[in-house]
């Protein structure tokens, strides 16, 4: 096992990969597929897009979402095209406590949390936001998301502006006023936080490890959700952490 994957067992847990092993080779063995799996986000679930919205005229610009394990979270995004990075870290806490093992206690005020930098003129941040909201992760699960519990793993948008806080608020209340889940959004937003780089083994997880437990469990039914509700937006090659400000 490689150093990252020795990390990473850490960070999900032994008592959970070895669970996940004997649950995907007892239903290969039983010809039953991953689809019958259990998982609160997995199979994604189709909602209208966001009424209100903001101009393509910039460049580039940052969005911060935190939804959960940020392995599947970077993993979506760095399969959207104009997308050009997708960077997995800690947001809502302080610079002296932003690293895994810290944030893993739940007392930090952190989140795992993904910074998105796009192309506005390719794909809208409130597109990025019905992404996040229909694929990526439930935003009515409170503080945990699947096997993962704690404030650490909450629903919550980071925004960059007032305009991204202001674009939001006004989903989260179409969303609800819509009756889009069976259930009320949970999803905070948290304006004025810092965001973190997380470790060198938690970047690209997904990407280098697709056949790691947790991963094919919780987190490969979310791309192929993103390809199935999102083709017009969904990149075959993912953008990786490495390659960064390459074509897209």
């Amino acid at each position: 096992m490689s150093s990252s994957l020795e990390n990473a067992s850490s960070k999900r847990g032994i008592g959970y990969a070895r669970p996940a092993l004997l649950i995907i080779a007892l239903l290969a063995l039983t010809g039953i597929g991953l689809g019958a799996f259990p998982s609160a986000a997995k199979d994604g679930r189709a909602i209208p897009a966001p009424a209100l919205d903001e101009p393509h005229d910039a460049t580039f610009e940052v969005a911060v979402l935190a939804g959960g394990c940020f392995w599947g979270v970077q993993g979506v995004y760095q399969h959207v095209r104009g997308v050009t990075n997708a960077v997995s870290g800690y947001s809502g806490g302080d610079k002296e406590t932003a690293q895994y093992e810290t944030v893993s206690t739940g007392t930090t005020a952190h989140a795992e949390s993904v910074k998105i930098t796009f192309d506005p003129r390719k794909i809208t941040y409130g597109r990025l936001l019905q992404i996040y909201f229909s694929v990526a992760h439930d935003p009515t699960e409170l503080n945990r998301q699947g096997p993962d519990a704690g404030t650490q793993y909450r629903s919550a948008i980071f925004p960059a502006s007032a305009e991204q806080a202001r674009i939001a608020k006004a989903y989260i209340t179409q969303l609800n006023d819509t009756h889009a889940f069976g259930a009320p959004i949970v999803t905070v937003i948290e304006p004025g936080r810092t965001f973190f780089p997380a470790e060198d083994y938690h970047q690209d997880f997904l990407t280098r490890n697709p056949t790691y437990p947790y991963i094919v469990v919780n987190d490969l039914p979310k791309i192929e959700a993103l390809k199935r509700l999102f083709p017009d937006n969904y990149r075959v090659e993912p953008v990786l952490v490495t390659t960064a400000g390459s074509s897209n």
